[in-house]
């Protein structure tokens, strides 16, 4: 990409993609949606939020509502996630509702732990399930296939170089059948790189220090179906005639549409005590 344009040199990012495929992971496996490694002797997430609710739906009431897992990574499968001391498992729950909080999203609890000594006090059976739903913020479960990538910017292209390079964009798309966008940026489901942005960014500074707080990982409804981010193995599923699986291409994703083809993006700040995190959700 740098060959060709030179003037994206120092932007590129390393990425890992994550791939969800519809499956049933363990509390032992990464995945999305699956189920979590979580201690006994912790109590299970609840939102009792007044401002969440269902939309078109009558109030929710009182009564919490329990967070659904969302993300479970191991560092072993996702090398290029910078774990803080002492811990080797990331842990993403949400509550499954809209609250009025200026993103209209589900709000997620995000969770560094050891796995040892977790799994030595690991909760036995299932944990709650929330009483009520917005269908959209329930991920099906999902086995993940880690995959390391170079990406560049889209949404965060550097002031100006966007309109600077546009009329050579074309030009590729013209002369390769393939554009800039389609080849070197991603929106799908990943660790690091840029968010997955599908609105102009708007990236978070850190509370406690002020600094631009460092992307941790994007959860989208964007998967792809065709081009260069399929895996070689998926292709087949998507091919058109006899050779196609109607069913294994159904299983691509994790079933939320997050707003329309949305996504939730997670940061955080490495540099303050007890690495602070926080999100933005756009649609």
């Amino acid at each position: 990409m740098e060959a060709v344009f030179p003037e994206l040199t120092g932007t590129a990012r390393e990425v890992t993609l994550l791939f969800p495929r519809a499956g049933s992971p363990g509390p032992r496996d990464s995945s999305i949606g699956g189920p979590l490694l979580w201690p006994a002797a912790e109590p299970w997430p609840m939102c009792a939020e007044p401002d969440h609710y269902k939309p078109l739906d009558p109030p929710v009431g009182p009564e919490p509502v329990a967070m659904v897992p969302v993300v479970q990574l191991y560092a072993r499968d996702v090398p290029g996630l910078v774990f803080p001391a002492g811990t080797d498992l990331l842990q993403i729950l949400w509550c499954p509702l809209v609250h009025e909080d200026g993103r209209y999203a589900a709000r997620p609890s995000l969770h560094w732990r050891g796995t040892a000594p977790t799994a030595a006090g690991a909760l036995a059976g299932e944990p709650p399930r929330p009483h009520t739903a917005y269908e959209e913020f329930l991920p099906r479960p999902c086995t993940v296939s880690p995959t390391p990538a170079v990406e560049y910017p889209h949404w965060d292209m550097p002031a100006g170089l966007g309109e600077r390079l546009d009329e050579r964009f074309q030009a590729l798309q013209e002369e390769r059948g393939h554009g800039y966008f389609d080849v070197a940026t991603t929106q799908q489901s990943k660790v690091g790189g840029y968010p997955g942005w599908t609105q102009p960014p708007s990236w978070p500074d850190c509370a406690g220090c002020g600094t631009r707080m460092e992307h941790l990982l994007s959860v989208t409804a964007t998967e792809p179906d065709a081009g260069r981010w399929l895996p070689l193995d998926d292709r087949d599923h998507r091919r058109e005639g006899a050779g196609a699986d109607p069913a294994a291409a159904d299983s691509f994703g994790h079933g939320m549409n997050l707003g329309d083809l949305g996504g939730m993006y997670f940061f955080v700040c490495r540099g303050c005590p007890d690495t602070p995190y926080t999100h933005r959700y756009d649609c």
